[in-house]
């Protein structure tokens, strides 16, 4: 039997997993073991997926299950991301996808999302659960490695608001050593179909990691694809690298690095590049690029007044490329 959820494409042989650990083969049909299982729920500020240009300010219901279609050497949440469905299942709860709407009312979210490990191989879950949140009224967000196939992102892009998508790096070879994944194309299709074809709002992360991504080709690269591809007002967030798993003799991403990328963001035409993972640093803020007056002030998950309306500089009118509601708005 052959998955056709990522781009990996796994052939599973009966009773047996793929890669994510998730998928198996009875009787020649593919099964999730994860369809409504959670491991991780909690009521986020959206800024934390990050995402800043998109209902600043609210909170949102964020869920996370077991599993991954990557095997990134860094990863933050390796407990849950490469675990094995079967062998540690008594990590999971089960949670009905028509519940999600009632949860997010009573922790006060304005929607959900699929974040905390790789939400493609939660396909059906998902898809279930988003159609639910759209009937009541509530965003949906996917914070994902963007690692999936046409025909999977075609099911579930409809029924998106926010994604939320890493660029790990520029080259093949640089994924292939970090996330064990053979080709990159498929990720940069995804985004920019997502955004042109499905109308998500798309958001870009980079984890600057010292002597894997931060050459000023692969940032060049990346930049120059995010203006040129999903346009000059799409948010990149650059964030800085603390060692981790395989990759704990590094060191910590230097700011003046992270500040380099901000100037390289800037020649590609990037209006908006946001630095991650150093609270009280000024690249946290929104900044009009017409004006140049500060539009939303951050401090971590704090925001200060927030100086938009109807995604528009209030200052002098400048289009901000950010969604909001009028909820959103009543509550800055």
């Amino acid at each position: 039997m052959r998955c056709h959820v990522c781009p990996r494409l796994c052939v599973i042989s009966e009773g047996k997993l793929g890669i994510c650990k998730t998928r198996t083969n009875v009787g020649g049909k593919c099964y999730t073991l994860i369809y409504d299982e959670v491991v991780s729920v909690a009521a986020d500020p959206i800024e934390k997926k990050p995402l800043f240009h998109f209902h600043p300010g609210t909170q949102v219901l964020s869920i996370g299950t077991l599993g991954c279609n990557m095997r990134c050497l860094h990863c933050q949440n390796w407990q849950i991301a490469h675990a094995d469905a079967l062998e540690d299942g008594n990590q999971m709860r089960k949670l009905p996808a028509g519940n999600l709407p009632r949860i997010a009312r009573q922790n006060d979210c304005s929607g959900v999302a699929w974040t905390y490990n790789e939400p493609t191989i939660w396909l059906e879950y998902a898809l279930d659960g988003a159609k639910a949140c759209h009937e009541e009224g509530l965003y949906t967000v996917f914070v994902t490695n963007g690692y999936i196939t046409r025909e999977a992102l075609d099911i579930i892009a409809p029924h998106l608001d926010a994604y939320r998508v890493d660029i790990k790096g520029f080259r093949p070879e640089t994924y292939k050593f970090l996330a064990r994944v053979p080709d990159v194309q498929p990720i940069f299709d995804a985004a920019v179909r997502a955004k042109k074809e499905h109308g998500c709002h798309v958001e870009i992360v980079t984890n600057i990691i010292p002597t894997v991504n931060d050459d000023d080709e692969t940032l060049r690269g990346i930049a120059g694809w995010i203006a040129r591809e999903l346009g000059p007002k799409t948010p990149w967030h650059v964030t800085r690298f603390f060692p981790y798993l395989e990759l704990s003799h590094l060191s910590p991403t230097p700011i003046a690095t992270l500040e380099r990328v901000i100037g390289i963001g800037r020649d590609a035409g990037l209006k908006f590049i946001y630095v991650g993972n150093v609270p009280g640093h000024e690249g946290e803020n929104t900044v009009c690029p017409n004006c140049r007056r500060v539009v939303i002030r951050r401090d971590g998950y704090s925001l200060g007044k927030i100086n938009v309306r109807e995604g528009y500089c209030t200052f002098c009118g400048e289009d901000l490329n950010i969604i909001q509601s009028e909820k959103d708005e009543a509550g800055a």
